[in-house]
């Protein structure tokens, strides 16, 4: 059981439940505020970290609102895509996980404007773009051919836009190592975010074990014990396998082996002499 397994089993209890629809309530919030009274996100509800240490602690949550486009033509667009992204990740992933991807991300995007601050005393303003773009990644590592009608007209697989997007990352990060570069918070933020999508990742190992693929195969693997379970209830001695044609069980023949027949309509199981040779009941 790795970390993220057993804070779920201690902690999974106090989840949000489909957190990501207050998430982008906070957003429309935003929009509404940036719309009405322009400014005013800067100065009282971003996240600085010079602001946060003289007691204005709300913007280590209220930096949140920033919304993932000024546009009005294109926030609702943006807003649902990503209520799509953080909804399918809540899916596979499960509430807990889910609430800790996410606020990982935000506790690395307050940690990383403080330790900023009070090493150079620079006051880096980082907002929520690169933190949603940590969401995008885990999408498209779960959902790598889900495509996207790129400019509203070329449909491209998620993957693909996901390495264009981590090509951009790294240039963003590599940029801010130049003396002249002069978005700095822009590179803290991308990496930060791209931090806690590799730490998440390499830590939990968990992208492929919830991806739609193998949640499919063990739904399908659970539906077929439940089959099988109701077919052989009236097996006798309590046995598990029991043929449909000579009534053998594993408790007569430990060697035996059994399978259930495609072709019969129903839950019909056969042991290795009667599998091929039995009449399919239709």
């Amino acid at each position: 059981m790795n970390w993220i397994s057993k804070l779920e089993k201690k902690f999974g209890r106090y989840a949000i439940p489909n957190l990501m629809w207050y998430v982008i309530i906070l957003y429309g919030v935003g929009f509404v505020i940036n719309l009405v009274m322009p400014g005013f996100y800067i100065r009282y509800l971003c996240l600085n970290a010079q602001a946060i240490l003289h007691g204005q602690i709300w913007r280590i949550v209220t930096f949140l609102i920033q919304p993932p486009s000024g546009s009005i033509i294109f926030i609702v667009f943006v807003l649902y895509l990503y209520y799509m992204i953080g909804t399918s990740l809540e899916r596979a992933w499960g509430a807990f996980r889910f609430n800790l991807y996410f606020f990982t991300g935000v506790i690395f995007h307050v940690l990383a404007a403080l330790a900023i601050y009070l090493i150079t005393g620079e006051v880096m303003l980082l907002g929520t773009e690169y933190l949603n773009l940590s969401l995008y990644f885990a999408f498209a590592v779960l959902y790598p051919d889900v495509e996207f009608l790129l400019f509203m007209i070329l449909p491209v697989k998620v993957k693909y836009l996901a390495w264009a997007s981590a090509a951009l990352f790294g240039f963003e990060i590599l940029q801010g190592f130049l003396p002249t570069y002069g978005d700095k918070a822009g590179s803290v933020a991308a990496f930060v975010s791209i931090l806690n999508f590799l730490l998440f990742y390499f830590s939990s190992r968990n992208f492929k074990a919830h991806s739609p693929k193998e949640i499919h195969r063990r739904n399908e693997y659970k539906r077929s014990i439940k089959m099988a379970k109701r077919s052989n209830v009236n097996a006798p001695n309590g046995a598990k396998h029991c043929c449909a044609v000579c009534g053998r069980t594993e408790l007569d023949d430990p060697s035996l082996e059994f399978r259930f027949c495609s072709k019969c309509s129903g839950n019909y199981e056969y042991c290795q002499d009667h599998l091929f040779t039995h009449t399919h009941v239709k």
